[in-house]
């Protein structure tokens, strides 16, 4: 039986990804940093490995033995100081890179983001994993990824550690915790639509991009990058609209014109930097540079090497997330 250790466990895919991998008869350790997520952990059937991306000594007792890492571990918000994603994005996956060689795993999975190929703000359809990293300034979550993906990429060898990325775009399912951001916004009036929400964009549920990290740690010849997805393109306004319906909330909001929208999430950052207020911006670059245009990738390479077909469709999702609501 292999043995696949797992960080980030505790969130949305981290925890559906145990559950895959259990089910499908691993051995699955999982990295945590609560004591109280030990006993969470060990309801889902994983043996919990107590410590964080920055103890070298968890994570070789972590992956000791093991076949495969899965590295689904991120900060990810879209307002921190770049500093703190460079250390939980880059170096804690250096450190994971690290134990996984000293200890002679055979497979290693990072969980990147399709936003790491994301630059100045243009329309980009039918992408694929071709697409150059971009590494912008003002988008320190998304270029820490990319830094991150490049580090395991660069970290395959023939004969050792095969590497493999997975890069799904907005990751939703129930139990999603940027719904209940969303439904909060929409609730206190806070939110509009960028450019009318007619863009189109790529979405991928949680269980098709755990079916394709699985894949990928079992059939990827190593040193390669995957774009995942639904296998459905539909525009901003449809997959939001109907996330937040799932939690009985209806929409009614102005649209915000993009040109407008990027100058004040400019200002917005400005006046929470310099004044250091509490919390997230309303709106920042980063998060409009995610959502405000045409965005869409093909996943003909993980069908293709691996074999990935979506095993959880947009209406069955939805449907689930309805009914859990």
């Amino acid at each position: 039986m292999a043995i696949a250790f797992v960080t980030g466990a505790t969130g949305l895919l981290g925890s559906h990804l145990v559950e895959r991998l259990v089910r499908e008869g691993w051995t699955v350790r999982a990295l945590h940093r609560k004591p109280e997520d030990a006993a969470k952990l060990r309801k889902i059937g994983a043996e919990p490995i107590a410590g964080d991306l920055a103890d070298p000594s968890a994570l070789r007792r972590g992956v000791a033995g093991a076949y495969a890492v899965f590295h689904a571990a991120a900060l990810f918000t879209m307002w921190a100081p770049a500093a703190d994603f460079e250390r939980a994005n880059v170096e804690g996956t250096s450190n994971l890179l690290a134990a996984a060689l000293a200890e002679r795993v055979s497979r290693f999975v990072y969980i990147s983001a399709a936003g790491v190929v994301m630059g100045d703000g243009k329309p980009m359809t039918d992408i694929s994993e071709e697409t150059p990293l971009a590494y912008p300034a003002w988008a320190p979550y998304l270029a820490s990824k990319a830094r991150a993906q490049k580090l395991v990429l660069d970290a395959d060898t023939a004969g050792g550690l095969r590497t493999a990325v997975i890069m799904p775009p907005l990751i939703w399912g129930v139990g999603m915790p940027m719904l209940d951001h969303m439904v909060e916004d929409v609730k206190a009036g806070r939110f509009a639509w960028p450019a009318g929400g007619k863009q189109i964009m790529s979405t991928a549920h949680v269980d098709n991009v755990c079916a394709c990290a699985i894949l990928a740690a079992e059939k990827s010849p190593g040193g390669r990058a995957y774009f995942v997805t639904d296998g459905k393109n539909q525009p901003l306004r449809t997959v939001i609209t109907e996330l937040v319906g799932t939690k009985g909330v209806e929409i009614e909001a102005r649209n915000a014109p993009l040109g407008m929208a990027w100058l004040m999430a400019g200002v917005m950052e400005f006046v929470w930097r310099t004044f250091g207020r509490a919390g997230e911006p309303p709106l920042t670059r980063q998060m409009l540079r995610m959502v405000g245009y045409d965005f869409t990738i093909s996943d003909r390479r993980a069908r293709e090497e691996l074999g990935y077909a979506p095993v959880t469709s947009w209406t069955q999702g939805i449907a689930a997330m309805r009914g859990s609501a």
